[in-house]
């Protein structure tokens, strides 16, 4: 049963949330490298407290490599995430990252293998046209708004996977294979980025001493805390809730980079219209829902 305060608790982690993207500007290093720390000290510290209260590691051969494969998704997430912010501005990661749960509207469906509703497609049409006044008044901004919107599927993918682990798994336990999984997806993804896409050909990874404490905050804090505790919440809260508070995850960020950025993050009146059309129609949806559930049972207790 859920309470007050894990709706606190919720509001809380997607505050935190809002600040990866300002923290992925703060840090000099490129956003791939970014994430191959983040994920490799968030599994590592996660594996030690989990060590030292002794839980089970061994949940099955097939279990594990689901979870790692997981781990594979967050971390493409990941890396377009803050690859996004770089191309452009915090600002228009986030605004990207606010079609995560129209997203999910369309993914959940075909994970759980049934119909697409019709008043998900008119909402996500709705977005679109959110995006498309963004992308006409920031059009120097397109390359990372799209990375962050193709960022905000991805995220919607393993949410809805998340969703059916938390039935199975300790959250915690999800955690640490899914940064496992991360770390190794982005090792896996080296090879790649030095050939094609990394600068001059070669891994950045030297931190400065003020991107350590920033890859610590990260980690720690927007990692293994609030992912966990994300996961954890899921068995008390409502998919319902959460999407509708995750949502607010660009407004808390927007603000926050404002604060912190000054200027820099100041846009165009016509990129605040695009966003809150892409916030009305994702706090529209799950009143829509919630609606037609109740009208669908009335119909069934007058047959």
């Amino acid at each position: 049963m859920s309470t007050t305060k894990d709706y606190l608790k919720l509001h809380f982690i997607v505050w935190i949330w809002g600040f990866t993207a300002i923290l992925g500007l703060l840090i000099t290093i490129p956003s791939v490298e970014i994430v191959w720390y983040r994920t490799m000290l968030a599994f590592m510290a996660l594996g030690v407290v989990l060590h030292f209260r002794k839980h089970n590691f061994l949940l099955g051969y097939k279990e594990v490599l689901k979870i790692l494969g997981t781990g594979f998704i967050i971390a493409a997430h990941w890396i377009l995430f803050f690859a996004a912010a770089r191309v452009s501005t915090a600002s228009v990661c986030l605004a990207g990252m606010a079609t995560c749960s129209l997203w999910t509207s369309f993914v959940e469906p075909w994970v759980n293998k049934r119909s697409i509703k019709l008043f998900e497609v008119i909402l996500g049409l709705v977005v679109i046209g959110g995006l498309y006044i963004i992308f006409r008044f920031e059009f120097n901004h397109a390359l990372g708004l799209a990375m962050a919107v193709v960022s905000a599927f991805l995220a919607a993918l393993f949410s809805v996977i998340n969703g059916q682990l938390t039935k199975k798994h300790n959250p915690y336990m999800i955690t640490f294979y899914e940064m496992l999984g991360a770390f190794l997806g982005t090792s896996v993804f080296f090879p790649i980025y030095i050939t094609f896409f990394a600068e001059d050909g070669m891994l950045q990874l030297v931190p400065t001493a003020m991107d350590w404490l920033y890859l610590l905050v990260l980690a720690v804090i927007c990692t293994v805390y609030a992912f966990s505790v994300s996961v954890e919440l899921m068995k008390r809260i409502s998919a319902f809730v959460v999407n509708l508070t995750v949502n607010l995850e660009p407004v808390y960020g927007i603000v926050l980079a404002v604060l912190v950025f000054g200027e820099k993050e100041q846009m165009q009146p016509g990129f605040y219209l695009g966003t809150f059309i892409i916030l009305l129609s994702v706090l529209a949806y799950p009143v829509i829902n919630k609606r037609l559930k109740r009208k669908a049972l009335e119909v069934d207790n007058l047959r």
